[in-house]
């Protein structure tokens, strides 16, 4: 018996060279000489940060030479995939960035594809949903929110970067239930994008956001605005300092996954060489250190154990978002 103890991180180390040799040396390695990310939404949203925090790993770690962005707001992200699924014989080496919303959209029938039209290759991270006030707001924890809230609904305008009923939406509405308030009284401004819904709060023009926390940390680093709960179950190492729900009183923790789609109708090999690519930079130190800059926990399902997951959360949004009242049937 060998009696060396490798540490976590050799054995770390050592898979990762191991995974992305299965990259080098697959015969079809040579069709991902560029990776192209079609994003969603507009600029500076989680999304976006999502698909360039992820390109960047890629760059740096040398899986993928050439890595570019398309931004494609428009239907709630409806344009985007309507766009992959349109055009997918020109779409060989794009991943499609989406996240939880796409089963809350498809759920609405704002757009009437589903992952289902879509090949789904993996996800990647989990990003904790958030609230966010500004600096010198006199809302300092979510007990605030509520007690203003309590007093005149209205006086509480809610940002989020996305739809009506969207994950931004939902997750406000469901903490506020649990404080024993209506969530139907709650007033919600949709943004396109975090970016915009972020500048909401700091025009006056709304009181309160509700968002991804890798949307909101770096500002809040910079003392520009506060984070007042976060939906993890218990506090995140790299964001120490930022209560969660939980321990204020409002037992609702929540994940937004983030991950990436493809085109239908590609080769076999091609969803191959995307997963193993995924795969790969996931145990990479650049992925890693975009990981714990965002505040994101990895999240990583690919092929058919990502498309079970997505199954089984379009179950449990749909279950949730019927009680609030977002769908009728």
């Amino acid at each position: 018996m060998n009696d060396i103890k490798e540490s976590p991180v050799r054995m770390r180390n050592l898979l990762y060279l191991l995974v992305a040799a299965m990259v080098c040396f697959s015969s079809d390695a040579e069709i991902m000489t560029k990776t192209h990310f079609l994003i969603p939404a507009g600029p500076g949203g989680g999304w976006d940060g999502t698909a360039r925090g992820v390109g960047e790993a890629l760059v740096k770690s040398n899986l993928v030479l050439n890595v570019t962005f398309e931004n494609l707001s428009g239907g709630g992200g409806g344009r985007a995939i309507a766009k992959l699924i349109e055009t997918a014989d020109r779409q060989q080496n794009t991943l499609l960035i989406n996240s939880t919303p796409m089963v809350v959209r498809s759920l609405q029938k704002i757009f009437p594809q589903s992952f289902r039209d879509l090949e789904p290759i993996a996800s990647v991270i989990a990003d904790y949903s958030c609230f966010v006030v500004t600096r010198d707001s006199p809302i300092k924890n979510f007990s605030d929110a509520i007690k203003q809230f309590r007093q005149d609904p209205r006086s509480l305008k809610a940002a989020g970067g996305s739809v009506r009923g969207s994950t931004d939406h939902f997750i406000l509405a469901r903490a506020i239930e649990l404080a024993g308030e209506n969530p139907r009284k709650l007033i919600y401004v949709p943004y396109d994008g975090g970016g915009k819904a972020l500048a909401g709060i700091l025009t006056g023009e709304t009181q309160i956001l509700s968002t991804g926390l890798s949307e909101a940390l770096d500002m809040a680093r910079a003392g520009e605005v506060n984070i007042i709960a976060v939906t993890a179950s218990e506090r995140i190492p790299e964001a120490i300092d930022i209560p969660t729900l939980s321990e204020q009183g409002f037992d609702l923790v929540f994940a937004n996954w983030r991950g990436f789609f493809a085109a239908p109708g590609l080769p076999a090999s091609q969803y191959r060489l995307m997963k193993q690519t995924i795969a790969a930079l996931v145990l990479t130190p650049e992925f890693e250190q975009v990981r714990q800059r965002n505040g994101w926990a990895l999240l990583h399902n690919e092929g058919d154990a990502f498309y079970r997951f997505l199954e089984q959360q379009e179950l449990e949004i749909a279950t949730l978002m019927r009680k609030l009242g977002f769908l009728r049937s």
